[in-house]
């Protein structure tokens, strides 16, 4: 199978970048399937069921979440109907929503999708190991799915990286999120499962981690918050990840970046 994963969209700027490449990614690359992180995408704070419809209409299988995927409270009007929208797995199981599900694709196949969250200086979930092997407990990468995809959502490279391990063998795929810039260790772990310890945002680059830059660098000078963070508005670059899975295995024959805009190097994988 042939999967896409973007990295965080950030605000207007990224979403409609996103958007706008969307269908040109599926044709270019030959697409099975699109996961796209979509937690920042109102605002740099939440999503909302009119910019979920956009994206998914655009060519999105399934929008991931992280901390951010209820800070537009209208976005609980279709968490728990729509499958294609997922928020972390180790949130409370009383928290609205899924944190997995599998999805079918191209050719009879399936994609069990899990989202998950770290816990190294963000919020103090549950654990994020043992809910994800809760899921592969009902799953076996190559026999009941046939390609895996872990978003793990967190701040500390060090726990991305153990994940990324700790998962090996028995997932596609595993990429982080939510530190919003792209980070240069694509590659195929031991196992045979493909990693990056961040696919990086979709957004405008000339900025502090897509906002604009006024308010985070004054708050860095005099510890105060003199306003509210707003997304950066200028061009936006598209950053997320490829990865091409065995059919029989599903493990990972390759992994390349994805980075399409006008402020970072590009780069397309060759189909």
């Amino acid at each position: 199978m042939r999967i896409l994963f973007l990295g965080d969209l950030m605000g207007r700027s990224g979403r409609s970048a996103a958007i706008q490449a969307l269908p040109e990614l599926r044709a270019k690359l030959k697409l099975d399937f699109i996961v796209v992180n979509a937690e920042n995408a109102a605002s740099g704070f939440g999503t909302t069921s009119k910019i979920a419809g956009q994206v998914i209409q655009a060519g999105a299988d399934v929008l991931s979440g992280g901390n951010h995927t209820f800070d537009q409270k209208e976005i609980l009007s279709v968490i728990n109907e729509d499958a294609r929208i997922l928020r972390p797995v180790n949130y409370p199981a009383s928290t609205p929503g899924r944190g997995f599900s599998v999805y079918n694709a191209p050719r009879g196949k399936k994609i069990l999708v899990i989202n998950a969250m770290g816990r190294v200086f963000m919020n103090p979930l549950e654990c994020p190991f043992r809910a994800v092997d809760d899921v592969l407990k009902k799953y076996r990468l190559g026999a009941t799915v046939d390609a895996i995809l872990v978003d793990f959502h967190g701040e500390a490279t060090s726990e991305k990286m153990a994940m990324g391990h700790y998962l090996d063998g028995r997932v596609s795929f595993v990429v982080g999120t939510h530190s919003h810039v792209p980070t240069a260790d694509c590659q195929i772990l031991d196992g045979g499962t493909a990693y990056q310890t961040d696919a990086g945002m979709c957004g405008d680059y000339n900025s502090v981690i897509g906002m604009d830059k006024g308010e985070p660098i004054s708050r860095f000078l005099t510890r105060m918050n003199k306003e509210r963070f707003s997304p950066a508005g200028g061009p936006a670059t598209v950053c997320g990840t490829f990865v091409e899975t065995d059919d029989r295995t599903g493990l990972a024959k390759r992994i390349e970046p994805v980075r399409l805009g006008p402020r970072l190097m590009e780069h397309m994988p060759e189909v």
